[in-house]
């Protein structure tokens, strides 16, 4: 009977995964905890699921907490999925990462991987990230760690050197593009496979096949139809130069290399835009009046119990059960990629079964993807350093090595931006005051 602690589950994380755990006939017992500091969508997740176990027979208890210390001691798994400092989307700190930069020149239109915008948001999320981990050190020590926070990259790197807790990074990427290829050549799914490394939001399809074949000619066929390529443009351009597609969205994408962004007429021709995020927080949709959860939780609409591609499910499953299974996970390069930085977060096929996650070994990426790889890779890597450090200079370092921020700013103009956003979020990260 599996115990699963989903921390941050007012989102609407501990909704959906619920579903995803209860799909399955073999996780239909034991215990599900909901955590947030949020006590109305709190309430109304619990409610939810309590909801969900009692329409479909689950031998489940449902427990829910603002304080995650009542809620981990001996649970099995433990999904992190949290905003630190005010919404993950709207108003402050979120505000600052994204208006500050754009009056510098620097346009995001995420902001919460990499460049101003996500370094911010990592050096922010990560006392909190460590924090649940000594809570689990203490609490759950065996258990697993799955963390759907982003910066993806960055946190996991800083929580690797942090803590012995078992843990892993997920994200919906590989397979939600690889679903979108899919589409895009015009081939059932269940006839494909994909072979996907590299770094979270920036991993390749290295092996893209269908019935067995090399489906890539069919997906540069694909692109030179007008209309499917409109439909990710910054993503069939990094095919069209460096070769490979690519995990993240267009509008991610963009943000990650120096090509797209740094001026407006380009913005324009790959149909990007600026994001200007609302000064004021604003609460999430997912429980209005009128929103399917809101529905399904008043019975206006039928509840099914049916999973999502999220990996968390299918991992506990594995895990549980001992039914091997692969998935993309974001772990510590030990060997994965062999022309990537030692230690670094890589995204890398994992096996899954009783004993845990497995990362494969993929050997070196081509020398083009890797060096995209690289780019990035070193500014998480300054920001890590500073992070563990407290170091203000190596803070400031790491934005002036961001791709995008150095293809737009001087090196003094990038010192002044990142001087108005550490005034900005000096209470949430004092130590760059």
């Amino acid at each position: 009977m599996p115990k699963t602690v989903i921390i941050g589950a007012g989102s609407g994380f501990g909704a959906r995964l619920s579903i995803d755990i209860l799909a399955h006939p073999e996780l239909r017992e034991g215990v599900i905890g909901l955590v947030d500091i949020d006590r109305e969508s709190l309430d109304l997740s619990a409610e939810y699921v309590r909801k969900v176990v009692s329409l479909h027979g689950c031998n489940v208890r449902v427990e829910a907490s603002t304080d995650r210390t009542q809620l981990l001691e001996g649970a099995d798994f433990v999904v992190v999925a949290i905003a630190v400092g005010g919404p993950a989307y709207s108003g402050a700190p979120y505000y600052h990462e994204i208006a500050i930069p754009k009056r510098y020149g620097v346009s995001q239109q995420i902001g919460d991987t990499i460049g101003p915008g996500g370094l911010f948001r990592g050096w922010r999320t990560a006392p909190e990230m460590c924090a649940i981990l000594r809570d689990m050190e203490r609490l759950c020590p065996n258990a697993l760690m799955l963390n759907y926070t982003n910066p993806m990259a960055m946190l996991c790197w800083i929580m690797n050197v942090a803590s012995p807790v078992r843990k892993v990074g997920l994200c919906h990427s590989v397979q939600g593009t690889f679903g979108q290829l899919a589409s895009y050549i015009g081939k059932p799914p269940a006839e494909m496979t994909h072979w996907v490394a590299g770094i979270n939001h920036m991993s390749w399809f290295l092996e893209l096949t269908w019935r067995g074949a090399d489906a890539y000619p069919l997906l540069r066929e694909a692109m030179a139809n007008p209309d499917i390529h409109a439909k990710d443009t910054v993503r069939f351009e990094i095919m069209r130069h460096f070769d490979c597609f690519v995990t993240e969205s267009t509008p991610h994408m963009s943000e990650y290399v120096p090509y797209f962004r740094k001026r407006p007429e380009l913005i324009e021709r790959f149909g990007l835009r600026h994001r200007d995020p609302e000064p004021e927080a604003r609460r999430s949709q997912r429980w209005a009046e009128d929103s399917p959860m809101r529905k399904q939780l008043d019975g206006r609409e039928p509840i099914s119990l049916v999973g999502s591609h999220e990996y968390a499910s299918f991992i506990i499953k594995s895990m549980w059960t001992d039914v091997p299974g692969r998935i993309n996970g974001n772990v510590a390069n030990d060997g994965c990629i062999a022309n990537l930085p030692q230690g670094c977060c890589v995204e890398v096929p994992c096996l899954v079964d009783r004993t845990g996650i497995r990362p494969c070994t993929v050997g070196a990426l081509p020398s083009q993807l890797a060096a995209l790889n690289v780019s990035n890779i070193v500014s998480q890597g300054m920001a890590v350093e500073a992070f563990l450090e407290q170091d203000r200079r190596k803070a400031l370092q790491a934005i002036q090595l961001d791709p995008l921020t150095a293809a737009v700013c001087s090196l003094d103009e990038i010192e002044a931006m990142f001087g108005e956003m550490a005034t900005a979020e000096g209470d949430l990260i004092p130590w760059l005051r």
